[in-house]
């Protein structure tokens, strides 16, 4: 867990990883790109290299757009938890866990959330969003599973519970508070990658994984936190607070 004084307003400064919490930070093998893009990259390089080969040297050079594409949506750029000099996090806030749009925030919807009473912040990705994905909440992590599904849009209230899926549920031993988040795969996402298991240490807006291509994130706190996000708002991972708890000022 994080530890120290809390952030300011939403996409300020996040947090940095405290003694103990394991460090999942990226190791790519280009600054700013996800490891994972090197096989997705080299696929879309085929073409063009076939293209070179046969001495179509235009077409390869148009063809090399596929692979830089692909390379672009693995972009891994820092954010407000990575800096050495990055304020330590307050147990009393929770942060977006993706990029992208704000599509529900509220009580939890009907056959949507685990099981009891929660609040809801739903994030929608879109293919230009970046993809690695971060822990809204720090603590230890009680379980990650995996669940095999569907491919609908990820816009459509049936992702939520019919695709692809990692359920992540994390306590916090210090407060008692548990949340859970999920990683959900949409139309053109098709693998969820999520790199905690259970028993790790995470921090508030630390790396946990990505999805790859267009998908969503689900957040579910307990009904005591106030959520200061609304529908339609843009999330900035690691760093826009979606809720605080009460006596937490804004």
């Amino acid at each position: 867990m994080l530890t120290g004084r809390p952030y300011g307003r939403a996409g300020t400064r996040c947090a940095t990883l405290a003694p103990g919490t394991e460090d999942t930070r990226r190791s790519e093998p280009l600054p700013g790109i996800d490891r994972a893009a090197l096989s997705a990259a080299a696929v879309g390089a085929v073409p063009s290299t076939l293209a070179a080969v046969t001495g179509h040297r235009r077409t390869a050079a148009a063809l090399l757009a596929l692979p830089l594409g692909i390379a672009a949506f693995f972009r891994d750029p820092d954010r407000a938890p990575d800096g050495p000099d990055a304020a330590p996090a307050s147990p009393d806030l929770a942060v977006a866990p993706a990029d992208g749009r704000v599509m529900y925030a509220g009580p939890v919807q009907e056959g949507v959330g685990p099981a009891g009473s929660w609040m809801q912040v739903s994030i929608f990705l879109s293919l230009f969003d970046v993809h690695i994905n971060r822990a809204p909440y720090g603590g230890v992590v009680r379980a990650v599973t995996y669940r095999p599904g569907r491919w609908h849009a990820a816009y459509r209230f049936e992702s939520a519970t019919e695709n692809e899926r990692s359920e992540i549920t994390v306590v916090d031993e210090a407060t008692g508070r548990t949340v859970v988040f999920r990683q959900i795969v949409g139309l053109v996402a098709r693998r969820v990658v999520t790199r905690i298991g259970a028993g790790d240490r995470i921090g508030t807006g630390q790396r946990i994984g990505l999805m790859k291509f267009g998908s969503r994130m689900d957040v579910f706190l307990p009904l005591d936190a106030v959520l200061a996000v609304a529908a339609g708002d843009r999330a900035v991972a690691g760093e826009t607070v979606i809720a605080r708890w009460p006596g937490t000022a804004p």
